[in-house]
């Protein structure tokens, strides 16, 4: 599939998705949200696909926000518009996607950049990286997602306070509230990622997708996450991917899952 705004490439299992805007400081706007939920949406069915790994183009950003143009003159409705298609075909795709998602921070996250970081599964980050939410700055809040998985990462208070002042931290202070896992430089970055989901991908994909669905349960309203956690320890009774690595255990040797 040919993309005007993104890279995606494939070696050894791992995709690598880069946001390719460098001239906006890859700023999302409604093509790159599209191009976006293509990619993921292919390779969560590519069977060779088993890992993603998301970063953007250059040195200075991840994502440095939304495109403001494009939405600067919208009417009260068209920005309820904006927020529920973008959460829906983006920040909450990902989130649930049943591949797992690395973001690879490496410069600016803000705003919507910050919130696609969020919606990965989790975050590593550069030395270099600044993220923040600095919406309230431009007389709007986040819409993407940004006011219910900060506090979810960082907690309500610091959330709280990223918000209303609308200030930017910078990767080790990200690291120590939560936001992100681990710091290094920015030339280590992708090698950390890939040596990252080079771990995941010894492990059984298929029980990482159940893993997945039922960690993200636990942060949904109405949804009891025991029970979505118990629905799909007991799926996994029924997979091969649960033969092969009982069997592997038992007769002491590495286990050989099948894939996807």
């Amino acid at each position: 599939m040919n993309y005007e705004n993104i890279l995606v490439q494939q070696e050894n299992g791992i995709a690598t998705i880069t946001i390719n805007r460098p001239k906006k400081l890859n700023a999302l706007n409604r093509d790159t949200i599209q191009e976006l939920h293509d990619a993921f949406e292919a390779l969560d069915t590519d069977t060779e696909a088993k890992v993603i790994v998301l970063t953007g183009s250059g040195e200075k950003a991840f994502v440095a926000g939304a495109d403001i143009s494009e939405f600067a003159h919208f009417s009260v409705e068209e920005g309820g518009q904006l927020a529920a298609k973008g959460q829906e075909l983006l920040f909450d795709f990902v989130q649930n996607l049943g591949t797992p998602v690395i973001a690879a921070v490496n410069g600016f996250a803000l705003g919507g950049g910050l919130e696609l970081a969020m919606a990965s599964h989790f975050r590593i980050a550069s030395d270099n990286a600044k993220m923040g939410l600095p919406e309230v700055s431009l007389g709007v809040i986040p819409g993407y997602g940004g006011t219910q998985r900060l506090p979810q990462l960082v907690g309500k208070g610091k959330a709280m306070e990223m918000v209303m002042t609308a200030g930017m931290i910078g990767a080790e202070e990200a690291q120590q509230c939560g936001l992100v896992n681990h710091v290094t430089t920015q030339e280590e970055l992708l090698p950390l990622a890939y040596k990252l989901a080079s771990k995941i991908m010894r492990n059984s994909l298929v029980a990482i997708r159940g893993a997945i669905k039922a960690v993200n349960a636990n942060f949904e309203d109405g949804v009891n996450g025991y029970e979505t956690e118990i629905t799909a320890f007991g799926n996994c009774f029924g997979t091969e991917d649960f033969k092969e690595g009982t069997t592997a255990f038992l007769e002491k040797r590495k286990a050989a899952f099948p894939g996807k």
